[in-house]
This record gives C-alpha cells, sequence and structure tokens, in this order.
C-alpha cells in the first residue's frame, strides 16, 4: 500500500521533534486555561445539583479521566498498529509514549469513581458493575503493554511484540463506551452524546465541556512533551539531534 507524501514526514524525528517543541507550549497554555476555567465554573459558579447535592461536582473529573483514558488507548493502538504493518519506529515511540500517559488517566478515572460511588451508591468498588470492570481491564492493558515492553532488551522486538497486545486490546474500548447500552449497570445512559436533547442543563454541560475540551488539550500536550524525551532517547547518537540540542537547526 502507498502512502501519500505528507505521511513520511510524520516518520522523520526531526521534522516530528521540531512539530513537538513548537505545540508542545501552545498545548499546554491551551489546556491550563481550559482547566482552570472549567474547574472554577463547575466547583464554584456552577449551582448543587437538586439531587445529588455536592457530590455530583466530580462529574468535572470522573467522566472527562474515564474519556480520555480511552482515548490514549486509541492512540496507542493506532500509532502501534502504524509502526507494526509499515515498521516507522517513530509511530511505536508515540505507542508508547501515550501509554503511562494512559495508565494513569485510567487510574484517576478508576479513583474518583470509587469517591463517587460511595455516597451516590453506598460502595466504593462494585464488581458486578461492566464499565467499572472493563474499565480496570484498560488499566491492566496499559500496564501489560508496559510490562512487556521492559521484558525485551531489544528495542525493535519490544516495539513489535507489544503492539501487537496494544492491537488486540483496542476492542475493549468500544465494550467500555457501549457497556451501560449492552448490561444493567449502575453508570447511567448517554447525557451528553444525545445531540438532540442532552440530559444535562445548560449550567452544568458548558463547564462539563470545558473540562472535557480541557483534558483533552492536556493529555496531547503531555503526549508530545513525553514524545519528545522518546525521540531523544532513540535518537541520542544521531547528529541532527546533537545539533538540535545545542541550539543549532537539525
Amino acid at each position: 500500500m502507498k502512502l501519500p507524501r505528507w505521511f513520511h514526514l510524520f516518520g522523520s524525528p526531526p521534522f516530528v521533534y521540531r512539530l513537538a517543541g513548537a505545540l508542545t507550549p501552545w498545548l499546554g497554555i491551551i489546556a491550563c486555561t481550559l482547566l482552570i476555567v472549567g474547574a472554577y465554573w463547575g466547583l464554584v459558579v456552577a449551582p448543587p445539583d437538586a439531587v445529588q447535592g455536592e457530590v455530583y461536582r466530580i462529574l468535572y473529573i470522573h467522566p472527562q479521566t474515564a474519556y480520555v483514558s480511552m482515548m490514549a488507548y486509541v492512540v496507542m493502538a493506532v500509532t502501534a498498529g502504524i509502526g507494526y504493518i509499515w515498521r516507522i519506529k517513530l509511530a511505536h515511540a508515540v505507542a508508547v509514549s501515550a501509554a503511562p500517559i494512559g495508565a494513569s488517566f485510567t487510574a484517576c478515572a478508576l479513583v474518583s469513581g470509587s469517591l463517587w460511588g460511595r455516597p451516590t451508591w453506598g460502595t466504593y468498588w462494585e464488581w458486578g458493575d461492566p464499565r467499572i470492570m472493563f474499565e480496570t481491564l484498560l488499566l491492566f492493558l496499559f500496564l501489560s503493554y508496559l510490562a512487556l515492553r521492559a521484558a525485551f532488551e531489544d528495542r525493535d522486538k519490544a516495539d513489535r511484540v507489544s503492539a501487537i497486545l496494544a492491537v488486540v486490546g483496542v476492542v475493549n474500548v468500544p465494550i467500555i463506551h457501549y457497556s451501560v447500552l449492552w448490561w444493567n449497570t449502575l453508570h447511567q445512559g448517554p447525557t451528553i452524546s444525545k445531540l438532540d436533547s442532552p440530559s444535562m442543563a445548560t449550567e452544568f454541560l458548558i463547564p462539563f465541556l470545558i473540562m472535557i475540551t480541557g483534558f483533552t488539550f492536556c493529555f496531547y500536550w503531555l503526549l508530545l512533551s513525553r514524545l519528545k524525551a522518546e525521540i531523544v532517547e532513540r535518537e541520542r547518537d544521531t547528529r541532527w539531534l546533537q545539533d538540535a540540542l545545542q541550539g543549532g537547526r537539525p
């Protein structure tokens, strides 16, 4: 399969390193601004919920971290698959950069969900809830990917073997998303995805969306930051990187 010419640019470490360096500060500024605005709006300005009271405010952290955890896995799986099929080493670098970030967001989703569950469901953890179980599986997939990579000293072999796990595991993502529709679960059904009539009042919906956007920018900010470090690790003996680190143009 012939790839378009522009696609090959994203397989060039010098090009991606410069691009990441240019985008990272802007992504960080946008992410921080949105998270500050969204957090203040949701935690201070928005009124208490008529049913849950103040407890509902974790809504501005928990769904967002769960969403980013799934997005991070898709990014990891897609880039790992690209690296495996077309042997683009930089794609593997993106995958391995996304894995620890995704694992962190998944852990945050599980912890925040447990804190929300105690006052609303009466328990921190419900083993019979499909979404909780499959989100937990997502965390183990991230950790397994990282552990599998660490088991190989040869980086190329680690890239290819771990890519298989990443691609196979991506089937878990739609299961998490549709679990509330396929099984009886403590989690509520779709809210903002119902475009005709979202099940959330505007004063709650706007900060909710701001926080989702802020966490999304935060993920890509962290991803590009880690990717730059990964490129340095993989290309540390190359001339272009030495020139770049010394302030020259690669």
